[in-house]
């Protein structure tokens, strides 16, 4: 025997032993609940000894990685209602509209009658600068034949978004051409818009739609104002009503367009996070303006930022209703692997100190029933439906009060409009007759919409005849839906206003939808009264 024998025995019969524990737990199938027990290591956590113990024991083959994600869902969805998980593969889309653009063709489309049709390319894209023009049809990608057969709006993304500077080759059936017309497009970055329109209501009053706070709202938020101010604006009203929020650093920049220097915006605070104050510099070119800011029940986060800033400092009007109640921060945090989390690590206040976060102690589920609350309430029909507690009561500098605890309360509160709407007026929207009619109209009629000279032209002189109604509703029966002559007479206005807005939508877009819609909008006729 060597000298070295006696050293290197016990290390392995130590081996063997630790070997033999471990084929034991393998083959001890039959006890799930001794076996759960064996795993012991104060370095891992219960979770990841959980995980490996159910890939190795359960009776069937798991994704491993598939089930860590969901319980990761699980647990944050467990903590509050806005923080949460984002897969690697989900990453790109979820940024996209925060970030304010994404990399493809550059146009937007529909699938009409099983064709790939272009609603509009998008300006200063690589496809408007090629020639590519609304109502074109993209009949192959590739070589490959997309028409006809059944193809989706994944299925089209998928083919035509890609990294920038990288080409696709794509055919186009266009009205009046025999032959198809084949384009090689060389993707680019293309813009997301997040202001909507700009234009003025009347000579005085500015309109500015904000959809969400991306990173490049602010520079289009001061565009858009930068030339409303051009033409005259000495009012201005910016609708936030929808608008989910976003970036709180783009809903404080645009708020420091309107307060004086100093004028608190915002502050933040959480368990690890102490208390971060936002305030306004001296750079505004709007502080000399009358502000309205239009709100309602899923205008959230950074909207109400924006609107209790301008309430707390009694710079402005609010109009609507009571806005959704998001008052948590998310911090985004990207792992090795392509995911991220959005964590929850703050509150954010008015600056009276207002926290207008609702409650979210009854779950996630409870949480997003409380639209379904508050319409059951008769909360967006009547502003005494609505019920505030004492405690939660603050003043502003100049004596008007205001509640924290559950979204921001207008100063004029404005029921939501029901007018116009009948059982036939929800079938026709829901079985997608405006739609299909309205692209339908607008493709077979293209070059009489686009003779106008402007947007305001065909606002002003286009108009929906008895003949255009009638043809609308030869659609609607063929896919079953009758009209109901006293609905009907209700809601004529309505489905008038609404084929109008599309049908010149297609073509003239946002300038032409909604000043079609604010005809109709009582809160806009509300807000010209105010001002």
């Amino acid at each position: 025997m060597s000298n070295k024998t006696p050293l290197y025995m016990p290390l392995g019969l130590a081996v063997t032993l630790c070997l033999g524990i471990l084929m034991g737990l393998r083959l001890d199938t039959g006890n799930s609940s001794d076996g759960l027990g064996n795993f012991s290591s104060n370095k891992v956590s219960k979770l990841s000894e959980i995980l490996t113990y159910i890939e190795h024991e359960y009776v069937d083959s798991i994704n491993r990685a598939e089930l860590e994600e969901k319980a990761i869902q699980t647990l944050l969805q467990e903590l509050d209602p806005h923080s949460y998980y984002i897969p690697p593969q989900d990453l790109a889309s979820a940024n996209e509209p925060l970030e304010g653009n994404f990399e493809g063709i550059g146009v937007e489309f529909r699938i009409q009658r099983d064709t790939v049709t272009i609603i509009t390319p998008i300006a200063g894209g690589p496809s408007a600068k090629l020639g590519i023009l609304s109502g074109d049809r993209i009949v192959s990608v590739e070589g490959e034949n997309i028409a006809g057969n059944g193809i989706t709006n994944a299925g089209v993304i998928k083919l035509l978004r890609g990294e920038k500077g990288t080409t696709v080759n794509v055919e186009v059936s266009r009205n009046g051409n025999e032959k198809f017309i084949p384009f090689a497009i060389e993707r680019d970055k293309i813009p997301i818009y997040s202001v909507d329109i700009a234009y003025m209501l009347n000579e005085e009053i500015g309109y500015v739609k904000i959809s969400r706070f991306a990173r490049t709202t602010y520079e289009e938020f001061k565009k858009a104002t930068d030339q409303l101010l051009n033409q005259g604006m000495k009012k201005l009203v910016i609708d936030l009503r929808g608008n989910g929020g976003g970036y709180m650093d783009a809903a404080v920049d645009i708020i420091d367009e309107m307060l004086p220097e100093n004028k608190l915006i915002v502050y933040t605070k959480g368990k690890a996070r102490n208390r971060k104050e936002y305030r306004s510099t001296n750079k505004g070119s709007l502080q000399d303006l009358e502000i309205g800011i239009l709100l309602d029940e899923s205008s959230a986060s950074a909207s109400e930022i924006v609107a209790g800033a301008i309430q707390d400092n009694d710079r402005g009007t609010i109009f609507g209703r009571r806005s959704f109640g998001k008052g948590l921060v998310q911090e985004p945090s990207q792992w090795p692997d392509g995911s991220a989390l959005r964590l929850t690590i703050a509150r954010y206040y008015t600056p009276t100190g207002r926290c207008i976060q609702k409650p979210y102690k009854d779950g996630v589920k409870q949480y997003y029933r409380d639209y379904y609350d508050r319409v059951e309430k008769g909360e967006l029909m009547s502003i005494d439906s609505v019920d505030f507690p004492d405690s939660l009561k603050y003043t502003t500098p100049r004596g008007k009060t205001v509640y924290g605890g559950g979204g921001i309360m207008p100063d004029v509160f404005i029921p939501y409009d029901t007018t116009g709407h009948t059982y036939l007026y929800s079938e026709l929207i829901y079985g997608g007759v405006f739609r299909q009619f309205c692209f339908n109209y607008a493709d077979q009629h293209r070059d009489k919409i686009s003779a106008y000279k402007s947007a305001p032209e065909a606002v002003d002189k286009f108009e929906i005849t008895p003949a255009i109604l009638a043809e609308f509703f030869v659609l609607a029966k063929s896919k079953g839906i009758e009209k109901n002559e006293s609905e009907f007479a209700s809601s004529k206005d309505l489905i008038k206003m609404r084929l109008k807005a599309e049908i010149l939508n297609t073509i003239w877009n946002n300038d032409a939808l909604y000043p079609v819609i604010h005809q109709r909008d009582k809160t806009i006729s509300k807000v010209l009264d105010v001002l």
